[in-house]
């Protein structure tokens, strides 16, 4: 039987006997006695587990770092890469690495339970840079609570962690990253990693095979959903084809005005290639849960989940997007907007998978934008999300595609809203005439998120906030009383 094969402070280690279901965390605690790895939520959302992975670049020629969440990230899914903790960071002469240095010297762990998590999210930052801006380290923190010190003296460590001379072990430029590079390679398999119950193909040829020989499989992306299946339901999940080792499908492609993700492109390179695009998409890039979270989860994994609750989904049914779908041999395309046909139900056959999703770049003469409403600005599901595309000509509406999410059993099309927008001219009237129509959408559910009355309302307002950012203005003769476009945490 095959072993999980990773590099681990210069060493190859090869775990054996691990069932496919084992998380990284659980490894490190058990099998590796490394505590400094801690367990919070046992679903990504607190950041205490926090690693960092290395991989090789396609080509082989560097070795790309990301913070992800050790407790929801199987451990056959690092077969091949490096494997970071806080333990890794100490130097051969017991000094501590400059992120560990800047946490002691401004204060910033009063328990330390969650020191290690925020240690290595600034570690992965600190890989990119060692001088953040501000903004940098807040985001970069999103995902790693702190119950007790307080954010401050987290932040600002984070701020000057570039004081401390940069250690040898861990300089981008030191042979010492020449030799992990190395010894990646020297890992890398000429055939899939088998484990009782999981496979991972290297084409997708390989994996159009597995597929269709095991139609009742799980495919497995970034595990941010499925992770939680186990730690959290603890599921017994149905084989495994995991498609993380195919090279193709880890491609973004830009030609004859469409923009492809495929379906192995993380959340984090997905989402910048979209707002590199379309900069409207910039926020909800950012609030998409937090950066290990996007570093381990693909984009086309949150369109195949089919979660009414997916921020991705709407954004992408507005912009008119189509999925490439692969059963065996063949390929068919669907747009995304009849792709989902219920409550977590999609169109996808026995044995097909999604290759990737095709996104026009037509958009010229459009505004684009995309909105979330939750209790936390950052790392929260969306009590309502929404997608616009719209196109005023001469002060009317000339087009409109306008998608939510969270007001159905499925992130669908505000069509009724459309029509009241599309012909009419480009006024806080026309706004409030289409935000009426609504109700006429959806009938949604109250829930611990939010009320059904609260998500109609919001909803609306998501109407007036887009047309206040684009060109609207306050009719001074309208008397109705709106609530604010946005509300507060």
């Amino acid at each position: 039987m095959d072993c999980v094969r990773f590099l681990l402070d210069g060493q190859i280690m090869c775990a054996e006997n691990v069932s496919r279901t084992t998380t990284v965390l659980e490894y490190l605690r058990e099998r590796l006695r490394r505590t400094g790895t801690k367990e919070g939520c046992a679903e990504g959302d607190c950041g205490a587990c926090t690693v960092v992975l290395g991989e090789l670049s396609a080509d082989g020629s560097r070795v790309e770092y990301r913070a992800v969440n050790s407790c929801i990230r199987f451990l056959p899914t690092i077969d091949g890469q490096e494997l970071v903790t806080v333990e890794s960071l100490l130097a051969s002469d017991g000094s501590l690495h400059p992120v560990q240095q800047a946490m002691v010297d401004h204060h910033a762990s009063q328990c330390g339970f969650c020191t290690p998590g925020f240690v290595m999210s600034l570690f992965g930052l600190y890989l990119r840079t060692a001088t953040p801006a501000r903004e940098e380290v807040l985001d970069t923190l999103s995902g790693n609570l702190c119950r007790c010190t307080g954010y401050r003296p987290i932040v600002e460590a984070g701020l000057r962690m570039g004081e401390s001379p940069a250690p040898l072990h861990w300089n981008r430029d030191a042979p010492a990253l020449a030799s992990r590079r190395k010894a990646l390679l020297g890992l890398r398999r000429e055939q899939p990693l088998r484990l009782p119950g999981f496979v991972a193909p290297h084409t997708i040829d390989e994996l159009a095979a597995e597929v269709e020989r095991t139609p009742g499989a799980l495919i497995l992306a970034g595990g941010t959903d499925i992770g939680l299946w186990v730690t959290r339901q603890l599921r017994d999940l149905p084989p495994i084809i995991y498609l993380g080792a195919v090279s193709e499908l880890k491609n973004i492609r830009r030609d004859a005005g469409i923009l492809e993700i495929g379906a192995g492109v993380s959340l984090t390179e997905g989402w910048s290639a979209l707002s590199a695009e379309m900069p409207g998409l910039a926020e909800m890039a950012q609030r998409f849960g937090s950066p290990p979270v996007r570093n381990s989860g693909t984009l086309c994994g949150n369109l195949a989940n089919g979660s009414p609750i997916g921020d991705a989904l709407p954004v992408l049914i507005a912009l008119d997007a189509e999925l490439e779908l692969r059963r065996g041999s063949r390929t068919r395309r669907l747009a995304l907007e009849h792709f989902y046909l219920g409550y977590q139900r999609t169109a996808l056959e026995p044995g097909e998978f999604v290759v990737a999703v095709r996104v026009p770049l037509a958009m010229a003469g459009r505004w684009i934008a995309a909105y979330k409403v939750s209790k936390r600005f950052d790392q929260d599901i969306s009590a309502v999300a929404v997608a616009l595309v719209v196109q005023v000509t001469q002060g009317r509406v000339a087009d409109a595609r306008i998608a939510y999410g969270g007001m159905a059993a499925i992130a669908t099309r505000a069509r009724a809203t459309e029509r009241a927008l599309i012909g009419s001219s480009w006024t806080m009237a026309t706004i409030d005439a289409a935000a009426e129509k609504i109700a006429e959408d959806f009938e949604p559910l109250t829930d611990m998120r939010a009320s059904a009355a609260y998500r109609l309302r919001i909803a609306g307002n998501m109407l007036r906030r887009f047309y206040l950012e684009h060109g609207g203005s306050t009719d001074p003769t309208r008397t109705t009383n709106v609530a604010p476009a946005t509300v507060p945490a």
